[in-house]
């Protein structure tokens, strides 16, 4: 007597799930992301010169390198909780001592309060830590390459610029963004334009910058040093009420006072010495 064959699965008849690339490894991250960063400065500089033949064989390489989706894939390799971890932990932990945050009842400390508005710059994922306080954040994201839906395609630097206090908000997130900016000049031309997406609540605490570097932009460099940091973001109308330096970034907390006093700062040589880089701030 025949054996009846097993119907077959409907699976069966769909294609193969594609399997998960393999993780990215933290050497090759990196690669991709010092490589990014150098096709891009040298990019600035043609562009700067005029070189067009130049800029365009630049343009061609960093495409033929992945782009900016690989040096995204890149930087979402360095939130994994072996390579340092979501840096927005560190925001929410400096919120909660702070008093802003309650975390035990995912809010305000606050119930009459209302929530804070926080603008994301360089934001790659909708599901880190600071985002898992609807009920007290607000949070509105860009990123020059979106990743998917909530974080919106947009580069700071055009943004429109607020025409009241309910369109600024009262936290910006600058977590290894500035560093990505080619040019010293672009750099403190961001610097500069921060205060004006930031609103005076009259609390003490607020409103706040999260900044975060790669720690060789202050520990390593020819022309910025911790003091000089510190020194042009005071000068911006911001102070330092918290910081952590690890083995790779730097963190900074900054309260905006609105007590700017505009200073120009060149590149300017502080230090040498072998192996150091050239990661400069420009204010004009």
């Amino acid at each position: 007597m025949a054996v009846k064959k097993r119907p077959k699965a409907l699976a069966s008849g769909r294609p193969p799930v594609s399997k998960p690339k393999e993780r990215m490894t933290a050497q090759r991250s990196r690669t991709i992301i010092r490589t990014h960063h150098r096709l891009h400065k040298q990019l600035a500089a043609a562009q700067k010169t005029g070189d067009l033949k130049k800029a365009k064989a630049l343009e061609d390489e960093i495409e033929k390198n992945g782009g900016i989706a690989l040096y995204q894939a890149a930087s979402k390799q360095g939130q994994a909780n072996d390579r340092g971890g979501d840096s927005s932990r560190l925001l929410v932990q400096w919120l909660t001592e702070l008093n802003v945050l309650d975390p035990k009842y995912r809010g305000r400390t606050s119930a009459e309060k209302a929530p804070l508005r926080c603008l994301e710059v360089g934001a790659l994922s909708t599901a880190n830590e600071i985002s898992k306080f609807p009920s007290a954040i607000e949070m509105t994201r860009i990123d020059l390459n979106s990743q998917g839906p909530g974080i919106e395609k947009q580069d700071f630097m055009d943004r429109l610029l607020p025409s009241s206090d309910q369109d600024r908000f009262d936290i910006l997130s600058l977590s290894l963004v500035l560093n990505y900016v080619p040019d010293a000049p672009g750099r403190g031309a961001m610097l500069q334009r921060i205060p004006k997406f930031l609103r005076q609540t009259g609390g003490d605490s607020l409103p706040l910058l999260f900044f975060v570097l790669p720690l060789p932009c202050i520990d390593n460099s020819r022309y910025v040093d911790e003091p000089r940091l510190l020194e042009i973001m005071a000068s911006l109308g911001f102070i330092a009420v918290k910081k952590k330096l690890t083995a790779k970034l730097c963190y900074y907390l900054l309260h905006w006072t609105d007590s700017a006093k505009p200073v120009s700062f060149e590149k300017k040589q502080i230090r040498s010495g072998p192996g150091m880089n050239n990661f400069a701030i420009v204010v004009e």
